[in-house]
């Protein structure tokens, strides 16, 4: 048994120019209603940008897109999977086989956050141990991956990727990092990418702090 912690990766947009190219398009699609391709410059699209976000128009920006890797437990991506305007590639407990040596012949969790005292500490990690062995016995009794995955919980630790455009992105950000109503293992995995992305792209994306 292993326990990790969440993180994220942004896979793209990774550079200065990958994240100019997205805000050109964005810029080159949202002229195309003003027929004003004209005035296209070099940098004319970051006082476009700008506008069509403050006059809310938000359509436009569904042109640009982000690819994040995530790592966390499977119990948070049933909550993130339920955006349907994104794209979702999920590692699968149907194929992946833990207790083969590609996987250490063990199964990694993620603990939840507030578990401050040794004595809840403690008994998650027993559970945590517990479903891992029957989950282990299960396999070496001739059980197939996909039926042995019955008995882990959705602390498991899962990896995800997922795609969307940026409105979407700034829908799930206002829901799950800067809203305090989110899960909490959501909001510890969701402020840094929020916080990143808002760094990078501030006329997108500044939704104000966390509360």
């Amino acid at each position: 048994m292993k326990i990790v912690e969440q993180s994220h990766m942004i896979l793209y947009p990774c550079t200065e120019d990958d994240w100019e190219t997205e805000y050109k398009l964005i810029e080159l699609a949202g002229r195309t209603a003003y027929k004003s391709e004209n005035k296209i410059s070099a940098e004319s699209h970051i006082a476009f940008i700008k506008g069509i976000v403050s006059r809310n128009h938000l359509a436009v920006i569904e042109f640009g897109n982000i690819v994040v890797h995530f790592v966390t437990d499977r119990g948070i991506t049933h909550e993130l999977v339920r955006y349907r305007l994104c794209s979702f590639v999920q590692e699968s407990t149907r194929y992946c086989n833990y207790g083969s040596g590609k996987f250490g012949n063990e199964v990694a969790f993620v603990m939840p956050s507030g578990l401050d005292d040794l004595l809840r500490k403690g008994e998650w990690i027993q559970s945590c141990r517990d479903s891992e062995d029957q989950y282990l016995k299960l396999l070496e009794i001739g059980c197939t991956p996909q039926q042995a995955r019955a008995v882990l919980p959705n602390c498991t630790k899962t990896e995800i990727v997922v795609k969307a455009n940026f409105r979407e992105w700034r829908h799930v950000f206002e829901l799950r990092a800067v809203s305090k109503d989110a899960h909490p293992d959501m909001r510890l995995l969701m402020i840094p990418l929020y916080e990143e992305v808002r760094a990078i792209c501030p006329q997108i994306f500044d939704l104000g702090d966390p509360e």
